[in-house]
């Protein structure tokens, strides 16, 4: 695992190294980030949410939305469904990526590596399964984003 974050997001880089820095906490950190995460708001998306939005592979049932807002660096704000009441850990990356790359610019966030951001917040022994739509939650922002570069 890298020692160097400084390819992310200030904010996402200070949370990486967070979990990085203090594994025997993870668990706890993974449930309060679970904790904050707060579902799509109506006037973004409603139930039956559309298939385009669906996360491949994500075993929680995992949506992703994207809302552009005003500004000439075309920022972005994202916003996530979990449709799997026992889906905490994709609530978790939910809330990680919500509160530390929202209302960054496209750019910042189409950029932005992913490669390191399942295995240091959730360790490189999690499910291959897990592992899998956990990293389609990733790629789904990281592909939103793109379309506003």
């Amino acid at each position: 695992m890298p020692s160097d974050f400084s390819a992310y997001p200030v904010a996402l880089r200070e949370v990486l190294e967070t979990f990085r820095d203090n594994p025997n906490d993870r668990n706890a950190m993974l449930i309060d980030y679970s904790d904050l995460f707060t579902g799509v708001p109506g006037h973004i998306a409603t139930k039956p949410y559309p298939e385009s939005h669906q996360v491949p592979h994500c075993e929680s049932e995992s949506y992703v939305f994207v809302e552009p807002l005003p500004g000439d660096d075309n920022p972005l704000r994202f916003h996530f469904a979990v449709e799997n009441p026992f889906g905490v850990s994709a609530r978790a990356l939910s809330a990680v990526l919500a509160t530390t790359i929202n209302d960054l610019p496209a750019r910042a966030i189409a950029e932005m590596p992913i490669d390191d951001l399942v295995p240091t917040l959730f360790t490189k022994n999690i499910s291959m399964g897990k592992g899998q739509g956990l990293l389609g939650i990733a790629s789904m922002v990281k592909a939103f984003a793109k379309r506003y570069v």
